[in-house]
């Protein structure tokens, strides 16, 4: 007889207490493998895909599609067991639900290395008489979403983002009927966004009925759900508020030599530098000189606590919002190693891949607001770290260079910083240097 092993959602690390349901991987009858991912869902940080520890047969699911379940609530049961497969089902399969597999073992992606994609797996329906659950209820099937447009084609669907997807879903858009804007025909977020347009437009009605009607929905306003990331950025962000005593210092400084300095770099064959990457090795070679800004304040100790690493954050604007991802030991990377990184975790920030390990534990942050054509900010401090540099665009401007009035590639530096850790003086110090870096990167050299 087999045995029914209930799999719950499990602590997805970083004190996160929920998780909604984007998309279910299987359905009730399904044969699962050992550490098969069964259901994708979004957190507050990031969309994961969870793995399931047992192999065997699901038996019910806990949940529609777009519902939260908080840490430790069911997610699906499974029937353990040799048994429980169908005939068809390979040996090894059989054997891989039946052996000592099913003993839980930690789930990948959490804990372990985070480098190793989920794997996929196929699944194989099995009939009602295989195995029938005889307590729990599996959850009934979604309803297929309505077309947008003619009958849809077959073949795989060119979209790639599970944002779009779930945009797709709860709006009623089937997606193969729908031709992508994007390169190769790609079906981009505005593309799903136009067919929900169509989808939703209202029916003629009366002149009067229509500005009566807009009327209340004007007076009334639109909600938007304080949840998920946009919830955590304002718990986050008020925390800040109310336990940080900030300060903010800031400085012009000439990034002619700087710019000037990366072209000749990128001039060379080998990995191109981003500018973030130059400002990045400049601020760990700050943080070294300046130990008082990589550090977090333990209120319960009432300790300052100076951290070892620098663990560089950095602002990432995405569809999903702002995200901070974190370079791990950003202190002993190279320009071009940190340029590979940045690129790396944005593409994850990009597509919704990045995990709950590549948004914490940073120590440090680095906020570019100057690609959105600003040159100054007084951002707010990613608790609990100490410190966060604020760089402005780098436009042409009037310059006093050598004595005489000259036009220079100038930017404005911001420092924000916890006033608890060190006073004015090192703050000045630090941006201080960090300015003198891009006035003239010969000073960074000389301090390596």
């Amino acid at each position: 007889m087999p045995q029914v092993m209930e799999f719950k959602l499990p602590d997805l690390g970083e004190g996160l207490t929920e998780a909604e349901i984007v998309r279910w991987l299987v359905a009730v009858g399904d044969v699962v493998a050992i550490d098969q991912p069964v259901v994708e869902v979004e957190t507050a940080k990031a969309m994961v895909e969870v793995p399931c520890p047992y192999g065997g047969v699901v038996t019910a699911r806990f949940g529609e599609e777009g519902t939260e379940l908080p840490v430790g609530a069911p997610l699906i049961t499974v029937a353990v067991g040799a048994s429980s497969l169908p005939a068809e089902a390979p040996a090894a399969q059989a054997a891989e639900a039946e052996g000592a597999g099913n003993v839980p073992r930690p789930l990948i992606g959490y804990g372990e290395d985070h480098s190793r994609p989920a794997r996929r797996r196929r699944v194989r329906p099995v009939t009602a008489a295989v195995w029938a659950p005889a307590v729990t209820a599996p959850v009934a099937p979604v309803a297929p979403a309505v077309p947008v447009a003619a009958p849809a084609p077959s073949g795989p669907v060119p979209v790639i983002s599970p944002l779009v997807r779930k945009l797709a879903k709860d709006g009623g858009v089937d997606l193969r009927a729908l031709t992508g804007s994007g390169p190769d025909g790609l079906i981009l977020r505005a593309d799903v966004e136009a067919a929900l347009a169509a989808l939703r437009a209202p029916e003629p009605a009366p002149a009067a009925a229509a500005a009566a009607a807009a009327t209340t929905a004007a007076a009334q306003g639109e909600r938007i759900p304080l949840k998920g990331l946009r919830g955590l950025v304002a718990d986050k962000l008020s925390r800040s508020r109310r336990e940080i005593p900030d300060a903010t210092c800031w400085v012009d400084a000439d990034a002619t030599e700087l710019m000037a300095a990366r072209a000749a770099m990128n001039a060379v064959d080998g990995p191109k530098i981003s500018v973030l990457a130059l400002l990045a090795r400049i601020c760990t070679a700050a943080l070294a000189r300046y130990p008082e800004l990589n550090s977090t304040v333990d209120l319960e100790a009432n300790e300052i606590v100076r951290l070892p690493a620098v663990h560089l954050g950095f602002a990432a604007q995405t569809e999903r919002g702002l995200m901070v991802p974190v370079v791990r030991d950003a202190q002993h990377r190279s320009p071009e190693s940190l340029s590979a990184e940045f690129a790396r975790l944005t593409e994850l920030a990009r597509t919704g891949k990045l995990t709950p390990a590549d948004l914490t534990g940073g120590t440090f942050t680095l906020n570019n607001y100057g690609v959105f054509g600003v040159d100054g900010s007084t951002p707010i401090i990613n608790h609990p770290e100490a410190a966060m540099l604020g760089v402005g665009r780098i436009v042409p401007k009037p310059w006093v260079h050598e004595g005489e009035l000259a036009v220079r590639k100038v930017v404005q530096l911001s420092l924000t910083f916890d006033h608890r850790v060190c006073d004015g003086g090192t703050a000045g110090g630090f941006l201080r240097y960090v300015a003198d870096c891009v006035e003239s990167p010969a000073v960074l050299l000389r301090s390596l």
